[in-house]
């Protein structure tokens, strides 16, 4: 007889679902449950919507881009094969774990946390190339030109070497980024010589902030420096490649398109038309310059995906529309695709012609996703769309996280997109049919959108603005509201016509109706930065804040529950955070020769010694300081004489800059620190800030605190990366100092070299 169980005694067997919400259910002899049981409840329930099927891909990029991240916090190079093991682990275990949701969910996010460095890592193992360490002059450089560059007061090109030479060289770049006086760099493609001074590439000019050693280095680029002499036109010594040739045509190209833009523009306005058509940096007015960032428009100033997009919809819609004139045509073929192949075909000759930057890639690689999906019959404006993109630039540009256009791109786009999906871009027409009351809606409802969208855009990129570039820009809706519309209905298209025009003849009119629309949009930048309240300054903050600022940005975007409103507090914290950032004491710049003091008064005193005022510039930034660098006054608490120079803190403590030896004997015995080139006497009692210190751990900044000072410095103690290798025999502490004995160059060739 087989065992018959109580079906009131058996005990329930349990699956992992989420317990549905809804009414109350009471058991026999149990108290109904308490309201901090139906809240959880809740919160499970929504949890559950959020990890169902097909809610987790858009959260698999956010992994991958966290993982890449990570690479690059890493204090020395990772090795890659450690990365890719753990993710094929991570995949394994989520194949394993596939029917468990919870454990599943959380393998599929360690793999994509692992595969994201395990990506950025092989990727830097690909592109290895020698960094140069310390500078050198009288270098004799001959290469390939690939690229130039134009910017607000030199030139630039980028030469592949072909042959080196110096005497103080220690390692041979394969490629070098040199400066020029205006119009003198040469063509791409041609083979030249060149005399040049070579720096090793820029590293941050303050704990925390850009990295530029970085960025050049995933260019490829070894070195930077400045053209001395004449550049030498040399016959190559092999034919110049397919790619060469073909970077030499689309330069002619777009030489041309600039010669013909200033002469029927000259001016601003010619130069602002050029740097649009043809990614072109060149000099404008320094105060329209400003007015444009201060404003919140200067995005304009450089091709990214607004001038992409723009592009791609002027095309789109004007193929269309000449095609349904085809009698027939539209019902026997897709327009539609027709149109967005047109498109796709335009905005890569657009991408070409405006300098191929790596900017400009990543925004062509956004446009593309979006115009295949029309000609895949798939949804665009969606976050799969977004999360596609995201994929493959991060795929092939791992570097890409940490570059302000990419996070500040794709911030605005989540914000967009997620605005559409909610309803809070379109709004409904209403029910009047007469023409002249939809005219006047539609003319409502458009003001109210782009209004919207400047404002979520706006707010999506706000924190990213304050942390790279150290503003807010207050009045930034107002001038987005004034200004862009004429740039998207009027500056483009002009200037797409204006190339279309061009080989026949007829593009000047193109050229004076873009300006137009240029004028407009010069006088709005000035406008606006004229308001009361129109510089917003931001002091630098750390990654922290920007973190949780990008972590509650994820969550109000991607999550669709009430969840999503938790990402609010996450940006509140992250405000806050930013807010209470101490500010540095001291700062030393990475070569020595500029100090800046906080005094009492809260503000910083700089003193210098060399004629570059770069870090200085930044330094005032971030610092949220409005003065001028060239401001005599920076200088004011700072006192100096032929031995040296003393500044005082905020609590009347001294810190004093050292150009003589003699200067040591008394400064050891009244100041707490002391930045000097040379080595201090047995038995100071301050604090000595020396050469081997900023050399070997790049710029400094010291925080006073009642132990003494907190030191931040820009390379941490071991810290040895591609972009900035440790020297050789590093051993850096601070007040004793052993400098490496052949790999420090002494302070005359130093100072020889700059």
């Amino acid at each position: 007889m087989a065992h018959q169980t109580n079906p009131q005694t058996r005990a329930p067997s349990r699956a992992w679902t989420w317990p549905a919400g809804g009414a109350r259910q009471h058991v026999a002899g149990v108290a109904p449950p308490q309201s901090n049981f139906l809240i959880g409840a809740q919160i499970r329930k929504w949890a559950a919507a959020e990890i169902a099927a097909g809610r987790l891909l858009p959260w698999l990029a956010v992994g991958f881009g966290f993982g890449i991240v990570l690479y690059f916090t890493a204090d020395r190079e990772p090795m890659w094969w450690a990365p890719t093991a753990l993710a094929a682990a991570c995949a394994a275990g989520a194949v394993l774990l596939r029917r468990q949701t919870a454990a599943f969910v959380l393998a599929l996010g360690l793999f994509a946390i692992a595969a994201g460095f395990a990506v950025a890592a092989i990727h830097t193992a690909r592109i290895a190339h020698p960094v140069l360490r310390f500078p050198a002059s009288g270098v004799t450089v001959a290469g390939f030109v690939e690229l130039r560059e134009e910017s607000q007061h030199t030139d630039r090109f980028v030469l592949r070497v072909d042959r080196i030479d110096g005497a103080r060289l220690d390692v041979k770049p394969a490629r070098v980024r040199l400066s020029v006086k205006r119009g003198m760099a040469p063509a791409p493609g041609s083979f030249v010589e060149v005399k040049a001074a070579l720096d090793p590439p820029l590293q941050p000019l303050e704990p925390g902030s850009y990295d530029f050693a970085r960025d050049l280095y995933f260019q490829e680029i070894g070195a930077s420096g400045f053209v001395r002499g004449t550049i030498k036109i040399l016959a190559p010594p092999a034919a110049p490649s397919v790619l060469q040739r073909a970077d030499a045509s689309v330069q002619v190209l777009r030489d041309a398109i600039d010669a013909r833009i200033r002469a029927v523009l000259p001016g601003d306005e010619g130069a602002i038309a050029a740097m649009l058509i043809n990614g072109r940096r060149d000099a404008i007015d320094p105060h329209l310059y400003d007015a444009m960032f201060v404003s919140g428009i200067g995005h304009v100033l450089s091709i990214s995906g607004y001038h992409m997009a723009v592009v791609a919809g002027a095309i789109f819609f004007i193929f269309r529309a000449l095609l349904a004139l085809i009698p027939g045509l539209r019902d026997r073929a897709s327009i539609k695709k027709w149109a967005a192949f047109a498109a796709l075909l335009v905005t890569a000759f657009y991408l070409v012609l405006s300098g191929n930057q790596v900017a400009t890639q990543r925004s062509f690689i956004m446009i593309a996703v979006v115009l295949i999906g029309v000609m895949l019959d798939r949804p665009t404006l969606t976050m799969r769309t977004v999360t596609i993109a995201a994929l493959i630039v991060l795929f092939f540009a791992p570097q890409a996280v940490v570059h302000p256009s990419f996070q500040m791109s794709f911030a605005a786009t989540l914000a967009l997109i997620a605005g559409y999906e909610r309803g809070a871009l379109r709004v409904k027409a209403g029910t009047d049919s007469s023409l002249g009351a939809r005219a006047a809606l539609w003319g409502v409802n458009e003001i109210i959108a782009l209004t919207i969208a400047s404002l979520l855009a706006g707010c999506a990129t706000m924190p990213y603005a304050a942390y790279h570039f150290h503003r807010l820009s207050p009045y930034g809706v107002l001038a987005n509201l004034l200004a862009m519309p004429v740039v998207s209905a009027w500056v483009m298209p002009m200037g797409i016509l204006g190339v279309v025009a061009m080989p026949f003849g007829f593009d000047a009119e193109c050229w004076r109706q873009m300006g137009h629309g240029i004028e407009w949009m010069d006088w709005v930048a000035l406008w606006v930065a004229s308001l009361p309240g129109a510089y917003g300054r931001v002091a630098l903050f750390g990654t922290g804040p920007l973190l949780l600022a990008t972590a509650g940005l994820l969550v109000m975007a991607l999550l669709k529950t009430p969840l999503r409103w938790s990402g609010a507090g996450l940006v509140g914290v992250a405000v806050v955070a930013a807010a209470l950032t101490p500010r540095p004491d001291v700062l030393v710049a990475s070569d020595g020769r500029a100090v800046a003091v906080r005094g009492a008064d809260g503000k910083l005193s700089f003193h210098r010694t060399g004629s570059d005022t770069f870090a200085i510039r930044e330094w005032l930034a971030a610092d949220a300081d409005g003065r001028d660098v060239r401001d005599p006054g920076l200088g004011a608490g700072i006192a100096c004489d032929p031995s040296g120079c003393i500044g005082k803190l905020a609590d009347n403590a001294l810190v004093s800059y050292v150009l003589s030896p003699a200067a040591f004997e008394e400064d050891c015995a009244r100041a707490k620190i002391i930045v000097a080139y040379g080595d201090p006497p047995p038995g100071c009692a301050a604090m000595v800030i020396g050469r081997n210190d900023w050399r070997t751990r790049g710029a400094l900044a010291l925080r006073r605190t009642d132990d003494g000072f907190v030191i931040d410095s820009v390379r941490p103690p071991y810290f040895d990366r591609p972009w900035a290798p440790a020297p050789p025999a590093q051993r850096a502490s601070f007040g004793k100092l052993v400098a490496p004995a052949d790999a420090t160059p002494r302070r005359q060739d130093v100072e020889a070299d700059q």
